[in-house]
């Protein structure tokens, strides 16, 4: 007997087609089971009320409190000038604080006879000032009275669920709805294996259903979640680990360095040693290189830890073995840099075929979409002859007509900026699948590379290499102490006096278009001020603080020659000053460049403020970052830029960022038709349970990769790998 159907009941069948409509429209249920999986945010015990002095402004907030006073007066107005304009105002209290509540007109029948003094009820609205207190005008209200039936069969429970509402749906009308599917969670099939089950004393499915929902005490409500997370971390950890025994099932060529080759050579002609964290990630993808199913590996690394040493090695490594290398860049002006600092590196050892190449040299050629067309043919050429051992270039690459001799290693860096279908796409270009290594300078923490990149093994880079200089970083609160900015600017013409460099950040280029139907982003409507901007910054610099240096601009919309040149000029210290977007974020290495000042730092996240920190202190003198502000100092904003001055720890970092973003973000950008963001897992403090659910879904899928004996399980990965999301979790 096939029990899945129950829980694929359609809403509107259940419901009611104009209730459905609103919990599609409004909430994305359209399911009984997707109903039943949507669980309270929080619970109201009854006799303990909520605090009503903590109430957010502008929210949209359900209150379990008690009627204290209720009044109607009576007014005139223009619909009733005899003074026949009636309202209600309704106080109501918690213990903490009151709370005003208004109702007008003929809204006021109702609530007049029904809100006494002494009446405890639920009231849901959105929270508002009038006359400097707080209030909620026309709330809709639950009584609980206890008596009638209708109450007794939804509040039976001593804890009352409160359920993520909205203006259109209020918490108990979720509640009630529950109520109503609440029978079909006895026929909700178990995903996690019984053995697990058992062995780690947790609750059945239904049970965990029954009770989140409908909870008796506070331990049901710890046994549920308990049991809920534990769904949602195993089946996702389930899903990866396939994908990872898919790719361990592929052929690929080994790839061995020969002694004395490409990779010996370049090692003797480094002028420095590498770190330990850099011997030992080397020997981890040397040894995975080695074997003859693809290597997938992410190897992240802190803002100049030497991540693109170590993939050249590899690279090297496989050039070494007959193969070739291919490296994947996000933007054209990050492609150009790695060419370039690559064959800095390899010296005569990048010019394999010239005049002048050393004897093991190969050919490194660069490749993006606005090379000219001589330049290109020469490029491709280069690789389908073999003559070319690496490629750099951006996903130009990916291009029909790109072919390889015999490709060998796929890197990718910053894996994020890629989809699915542009790694595959390379990767379909080697004879058999070649392997993969992902760069990403991000540090994630470790919860979240098992849960967005848990196809792949991890190579942590977190020492930095000998020779760095430490960077300080300081908030210049620009709107409470302008001669704070000045300041700023003094410390740039200081550097650049001592013959070093500078960067100025903007959050936007400053010739967009100003389009009055182009939506504001909240923050500019509160500021009544646009982003500063690059273009603006620029003249304002080089006519007022900075006259006399040599300002330079640089931003995503000019020609790809005209960004190349401005970036040669500044490596070659021919420019003072570059102000700039964040197309310096990554990969950027001028060692000369000392001090960044980072204009609206507020308007950027954490991790971009630490990449874009780490393109100074790159040589042997101290950097310096300065993040401008015009934030007050209580904001929140402030507090995240303190956070990003007060440590250069990307990893501590990293935490804070999540800490600060919900917890769907981490699984990328909510998709459209996705049932499947995180519920209850909490990335960051379920840390414990992730990693323990990585290793039992490793034995379940090694044990059985095709889950033929777990058909509960089969059924809840398929519900998790719609398509869309199967394609997101392909990204890692």
């Amino acid at each position: 007997m096939d029990l899945v159907p129950a829980l694929e009941e359609p809403l509107k069948k259940v419901l009611g087609p104009a209730t459905a409509k609103v919990m599609a429209e409004h909430l994305g249920l359209h399911t009984v089971g997707d109903l039943l999986h949507h669980y309270p945010r929080r619970y109201e015990e009854r006799g303990q009320l909520t605090h009503l002095a903590d109430l957010p402004m502008d929210e949209h907030v359900t209150v379990v409190a008690q009627v204290a006073d209720a009044r109607l007066h009576t007014f005139a107005s223009a619909k009733a000038p005899r003074g026949k304009g009636q309202r209600l105002e309704v106080t109501i209290t918690d213990g903490s604080g009151r709370l005003q509540l208004v109702f007008f007109g003929n809204g006021v029948h109702k609530p007049h006879k029904e809100l006494l003094p002494g009446t405890r009820a639920m009231f849901a609205g959105k929270v508002s000032v009038f006359n400097r207190r707080l209030q909620l005008a026309h709330p809709a209200y639950e009584l609980l009275k206890g008596d009638a039936e209708d109450a007794v069969d939804t509040w039976a429970g001593a804890l009352i669920p409160l359920y993520p509402a909205t203006a259109k749906l209020e918490s108990w009308k979720i509640g009630k709805a529950i109520q109503t599917v609440l029978p079909s969670a006895q026929e909700a099939v178990d995903p996690l294996p019984d053995a697990l089950r058992e062995g780690r004393g947790l609750v059945s499915l239904p049970e965990a259903l029954l009770k989140i929902h409908r909870p008796h005490t506070k331990a049901d409500i710890a046994g549920a979640r308990d049991r809920l997370k534990w769904d949602e971390a195993f089946v996702l950890q389930v899903a990866l680990a396939r994908r990872r025994h898919a790719d361990a099932q592929l052929p690929a060529v080994a790839r061995k360095p020969k002694p004395d080759g490409l990779l010996t050579a370049f090692d003797d002609r480094l002028p420095f040693t590498l770190t330990e964290g850099q011997q030992k990630v080397s020997r981890e993808i040397f040894d995975d290189l080695a074997t003859e199913h693809p290597m997938h590996r992410l190897l992240q690394g802190e803002v100049g830890s030497g991540k693109t040493l170590v993939a050249l090695r590899a690279m090297l490594a496989v050039v070494d073995a007959g193969g070739q290398a291919a490296m994947l860049a996000p933007t054209e002006v990050l492609a150009q840099q790695h060419h370039r600092s690559v064959v800095e590196m390899m010296g005569e050892l990048a010019e394999g075929g010239m005049l002048g190449g050393a004897e093991q040299a190969t050919k490194v050629v660069l490749l993006t979409g606005s090379m000219g067309a001589a330049a290109r043919r020469q490029s491709l050429l280069d690789l389908v002859t073999g003559e070319a051992g690496i490629v750099i270039g951006t996903h130009a690459l990916i291009e029909d007509k790109v072919q390889f001799h015999d490709l060998g290693l796929v890197v990718v860096d910053e894996q994020h900026r890629f989809g699915v279908e542009q790694r595959d796409a390379l990767r379909g270009k080697g004879k058999q699948p070649p392997h993969l290594l992902v760069m990403t300078a991000t540090p994630i923490p470790r919860t979240v590379a098992m849960t967005v990149f848990g196809d792949l093994e991890t190579s942590v880079l977190d020492q930095l290499p000998a020779g760095r200089s430490p960077i300080g970083s300081h908030v210049v609160p620009a709107a409470d102490k302008p001669h704070f900015l000045a300041r700023a600017w003094e410390r740039v013409r200081e550097e650049v006096a001592n013959g070093h460099q500078a960067y100025v950040v903007c959050p936007r280029i400053g010739d967009e278009e100003d389009d009055p139907k182009k939506k504001k982003s909240p923050e500019d409507e509160a500021e009544k001020r646009p982003p500063l901007a690059v273009l603006d910054v620029a003249d304002q610099l080089s006519q007022g603080p900075l006259n006399g240096l040599k300002v330079a601009v640089l931003h995503g919309r000019m020609h790809p020659d005209d960004k190349d040149a401005v970036m040669r000029r500044f490596a070659a210290g021919e420019t003072d000053v570059l102000v700039a977007t964040t197309v310096i974020e990554v990969g950027v290495n001028v060692p000369n460049a000392t001090v960044m000042v980072i204009m609206d730092a507020d308007r950027f996240g954490v991790s971009q403020l630490h990449q874009l920190r780490g393109r100074v202190g790159r040589g042997s003198a101290p950097g310096l970052c300065l993040l401008v502000t015009e934030m007050p100092e209580a904001s929140a904003a402030r507090q995240r830029l303190n956070a990003v001055a007060a440590t250069l720890d990307g990893f501590e970092l990293s935490r804070i960022d999540l800490e600060q973003r919900r917890e769907g973000d981490v699984l990328g950008q909510a998709q459209s038709g996705a049932r499947t963001s995180l519920r209850v897992l909490a990335v960051i403090e379920d840390e414990e349970i992730i990693a323990e659910a990585r290793e039992e879904a490793a034995a379940v899928v090694a044990a059985d990769p095709e889950l033929t004996r777990l058909p509960g399980l089969r059924t809840a990965l398929d519900a998790l790998l719609d398509e869309e999301r199967e394609q997101y979790l392909e990204k890692g």
